[in-house]
């Protein structure tokens, strides 16, 4: 792990991580056990009787793992994960807010050079209609 990250998630070392698969790219997800925690006590929170709910959680927890993260800043990365991301040889460590990404580099490229998507288009749909101060300006 790059050791400004580490440095970044010094506070949450102690207390571990968990490690799972991303659900919507080939990618894994590195979530701060506080953060997993807060994750958890939203999808504790599902009707377990409604049949998308749990769908959804077998498919959301399936590969899970509680890792740490050693003194000398390395992470196993097991390998059923591994698999999953399609993990060759480099490794990009990617901030998504409040977890980390973990992708194969090439497969990383490909999803940011977005090709297929107008960045400027999602922008405005995902960010147009926030204005948290009130001034105009976001």
């Amino acid at each position: 792990m790059p050791s400004p990250l580490k440095k970044q998630l010094a506070a949450s070392l102690q207390n571990g991580f968990v490690l799972k698969r991303s659900v919507f790219q080939p990618c894994l997800e590195l979530y701060p056990m506080e953060e997993w925690d807060l994750m958890m006590e939203k999808i504790n929170k599902l009707n377990r009787f409604v049949k998308k709910n749990n769908d959804f959680i077998r498919r959301f927890t399936a590969g899970v793992k509680v890792v740490e993260i050693d003194a000398l800043g390395r992470l196993l990365v097991p390998k059923d994960l591994v698999v999953f991301a399609s993990i060759s040889k480099d490794v990009v460590f990617s901030s998504a807010v409040n977890i980390v990404e973990i992708w194969d580099k090439d497969l990383y490229e490909k999803s940011i050079c977005g090709e297929d998507l107008d960045f400027a288009d999602l922008a405005e749909d995902v960010m147009g209609n926030i204005n948290d101060n009130n001034n105009g300006v976001s």
